[in-house]
């Protein structure tokens, strides 16, 4: 299964793909897709089609993007919001099934505890991906939402597994 994690952002969107097989994870590549241009829909379309590149390159089999959070800022928050929708529109376009998750939720998969902070959530990503050249940290957070997701299916098979033993 290959994972693709997005972490939205509308200057610098993570990225992170992974290969899972069991328990195995494995590093595929990570990068981040710098938005260009001065008008938000020039920078929104820049983003789509640096994604859309990445998406046809790694040919990942589902996708997982970070819930964005409300803070103070209305006018920020609504500008991610549209950056997340294009984190979320292009993996569908591709036909992928698209996983999300809160920013706790991946902090406490992948490093142990919710409120962790981006060196914490760095350096369990390269102790769980052992060699990988990391792109920066919004590349750290993408691979740690896919990792977050690769952990969250494994659990859901074992779970359906257990309930259609349970049943039979």
């Amino acid at each position: 299964m290959r994972v693709l994690g997005i972490d939205p952002g509308l200057r610098n969107m993570g990225w992170g793909v992974i290969d899972v097989d069991g328990s195995r994870v494995t590093h595929v590549a990570n990068g981040v897709c710098k938005s260009t241009g001065t008008a938000l829909a020039a920078r929104l379309l820049s983003l789509h089609q640096q994604l859309s590149d990445v998406v046809a390159r790694h040919q990942p089999e589902m996708a997982a993007v970070e819930q964005t959070f409300v803070n103070r800022d209305g006018a920020g928050t609504l500008k991610l919001g549209q950056a997340r929708g294009i984190a979320m529109l292009v993996p569908a376009q591709a036909g992928l099934a698209v996983g999300e998750y809160a920013p706790n939720a991946v902090k406490k998969t992948v490093v142990g505890v919710g409120h962790a902070d981006k060196t914490q959530v760095d350096h369990m990503v390269r102790m769980q991906l052992p060699g990988a050249e990391i792109a920066g940290p919004d590349a750290a957070d993408a691979l740690a939402i896919a990792l977050c997701h690769a952990w969250h299916g494994r659990a859901a098979g074992r779970l359906e597994a257990a309930l259609q033993k349970a049943s039979a």
